[in-house]
């Protein structure tokens, strides 16, 4: 495949595949590779009613001497981890995530930039409740999944300072809410 890596914008763009591990009763099962990009899930899935869902985000970059290289993975495992506890959720273990991050990238190799470019091979780990449900419960199955894409820089023409207000009598999140946790709720 041949990618303009200089102009490339932020955006998804097709890959080989995804990563998904599911956890079925009471335990994680293996990654498996997939290479369709749709998920099959039941209509009541927990994630799509009561929004049981989490993200991460990541970036693979190729280094001078052509290595290639996860940035930190083992905080957004944590992070990960945090955020499922905040939501009720099983989460999977360190090794586990930074395990299916490497073999994201291993089966999308050719999508991370080259040097210099400017560019990276973005990952996006997600944790979504599967279980059928239409009550209000944290789900007993989940699929933990991680896509690739490759990306250019999230601001395209750069950082441009822009006036603001700081409010330093207000929080961003109500207290116990969800607001350190990366939710799609």
């Amino acid at each position: 495949m041949q990618l303009d890596w200089k102009n490339l914008g932020f955006q998804y763009l097709p890959t080989n595949g995804h990563i998904q591990c599911d956890f079925v009763d009471g335990k994680w099962g293996v990654s498996e590779f997939k290479t369709s990009p749709y998920l099959q899930m039941h209509v009541a899935a927990n994630c799509l009613h009561y929004g049981q869902a989490i993200f991460e985000g990541l970036k693979a970059f190729r280094t001078r001497d052509n290595r290639v290289v996860l940035f930190r993975p083992d905080r957004n495992a944590h992070r990960m981890r945090l955020s499922a506890e905040r939501l009720c959720m099983e989460a999977p273990s360190d090794e586990l995530f930074i395990d299916a991050c490497r073999q994201a990238v291993i089966q999308n190799i050719e999508f991370v930039p080259p040097y210099g470019t400017g560019a990276s091979l973005y990952l996006r780990p997600l944790l979504i409740g599967t279980e059928a449900t239409v009550g209000i419960k944290a789900s007993a199955t989940y699929s933990f999944i991680v896509l690739v894409t490759p990306v250019g820089p999230y601001y395209k023409d750069g950082f441009h300072p822009v006036e603001a207000l700081v409010m330093l009598d207000y929080d961003r999140a109500a207290p116990k809410g969800t607001g350190r946790a990366k939710t799609a709720a």
